[in-house]
C-alpha cells in the first residue's frame, strides 16, 4: 500500500510516468530496435512506390534496421493512411504520403485528420504533374485536346491514378475554366494507370512525371502540358498550361513523411536526422530527381506548413468549384 501511495504522489509530480512506462524511455534510447514499416497508400509501380523503393535501401542502412514496405492501395490513398492512424505511436511505423492527403481532407469521410492524426517529418519533394497523350492521336499541346473536347464533349477519356487526386482535380479545374468537358477513368493508383496509357487504353494521361518519364523518353506518350508556372527542365520543351492560356494556372505534386501523432520527439527527430541525410546524398537525390522531382528534404515545421497550406487551397478550390468524388 506505501509503495502505490508513493507511486501515486510521483505520478500526480509528473514523475510517475517515467516509473509506470520504463518500456518507453528504453524504446527511445534503443529506437531502432526492430524492423520498421514504411506504409505506402498506393499500389506497387506508382509514383510513391517509386520514390520510397529509391530511398529506402539507404535508410534502412542508415538507421541499422530493415525497411519494410508495405503498399497498401486503394481510395484516393486514405485505405493505407487510415491504417498508419491505428499504428502505435512509437516509431515501429511511416509513413510515405502523396498529394492526394490534401484533397482528401476535404472530398472524403476519413475517420482521421492528416495533420492530428500524423506528424510531418520531412517534405521529401515536389514536382510537376503532366498530361499526356498517346503517340498514336493527333494531339500536339493541350490546345488541341480542348478544341476535340469542344467539338465531342466527353468524347474524350482521360486516366489519373484515382478519383479525389490533384491529377483529377486539377484537370476538373481546366475543364472548369475553359468550359469543355472530358471524361475521367479512375484507376487504383498510378501503376495501373500508367499501364493502360501506354497500351493505349485511355487516349490521355494525367499524372505526374514520375512514372512517365521513361514513356516519354521513349515517345509512347506525348507530354501537351505541365502544372509549373513556366516550362520545367523535367519535361523540357513543353509548354506550362498557364503558357498555353489558362491564366496563371499552377498546381505542383508532392511527397510527404510521416510519423504516427505522439510518436516521441526524440524518435522522431532521429528519423528526420536519418531520412534528411539519405534524401541529400548525391546518388539517391541524383536518382529519385532524374525520374521528375525536385528533394526538398525540410524540416518537420516546414512540412506541416506546407501541407496545411495545401489542405486550405485544394479544399477552396474543391467547395468554389463544386467537386465531387463523382465529378
Amino acid at each position: 500500500m506505501m509503495q502505490r501511495r508513493k507511486l501515486m504522489a510521483l505520478t500526480g509530480l509528473g514523475l510517475g510516468a517515467s516509473l509506470a512506462a520504463p518500456s518507453v524511455l528504453r524504446a527511445q534510447g534503443n529506437w531502432p530496435d526492430r524492423p520498421i514499416r514504411l506504409i505506402v497508400p498506393w499500389a506497387p509501380g506508382g509514383s510513391t512506390d517509386t520514390v520510397a523503393r529509391l530511398f529506402q535501401p539507404r535508410l534502412a542502412a542508415v538507421l541499422g534496421q530493415p525497411v519494410i514496405i508495405e503498399n497498401r492501395g486503394g481510395a484516393s490513398g486514405s485505405i493505407g493512411a487510415s491504417e498508419m492512424a491505428r499504428t502505435p505511436a512509437d516509431g515501429s511505423a511511416w509513413m510515405l504520403a502523396y498529394d492526394n492527403e490534401a484533397p482528401n481532407q476535404t472530398l472524403l469521410r476519413l475517420n482521421y485528420q492528416t495533420l492530428e492524426a500524423f506528424v510531418p517529418v520531412s517534405l521529401v519533394a515536389t514536382g510537376p504533374l503532366v498530361m499526356t497523350a498517346h503517340s498514336s492521336t493527333p494531339f500536339r499541346n493541350f490546345q488541341d485536346v480542348v478544341a476535340a473536347a469542344k467539338r465531342n464533349p466527353d468524347a474524350l477519356n482521360y486516366a489519373s491514378s484515382g478519383v479525389g487526386g490533384l491529377a483529377h482535380i486539377s484537370t476538373t479545374l481546366l475543364q472548369q475554366q475553359s468550359n469543355f468537358r472530358l471524361t475521367h477513368v479512375p484507376y487504383r493508383g498510378g501503376g495501373p494507370a500508367v499501364t493502360a496509357a501506354v497500351a493505349n487504353e485511355v487516349p490521355l494521361f494525367m499524372t505526374n512525371v514520375v512514372i512517365v518519364s521513361q514513356h516519354i523518353r521513349a515517345g509512347t506518350l506525348r507530354p501537351l502540358g505541365v502544372t509549373t508556372r513556366g516550362e520545367t527542365r523535367h519535361v523540357p520543351g513543353t509548354q506550362s498550361f498557364a503558357q498555353q492560356g489558362f491564366g496563371d494556372f499552377e498546381a505542383p505534386t508532392w511527397w510527404a513523411f510521416f510519423g504516427r501523432a505522439g510518436t516521441p520527439q526524440p524518435i522522431v527527430d532521429r528519423m528526420h536526422a536519418a531520412l534528411k541525410q539519405v534524401l541529400n546524398e548525391p546518388e539517391v537525390k541524383s536518382r529519385i530527381e532524374e525520374q521528375g522531382c525536385d528533394i526538398v528534404a525540410s524540416t518537420p515545421a516546414e512540412c506541416r506548413t506546407f501541407v496545411a497550406a495545401e489542405i486550405e487551397r485544394w479544399g477552396k478550390v474543391i467547395r468554389d468549384n463544386n467537386i465531387r468524388m463523382d465529378s
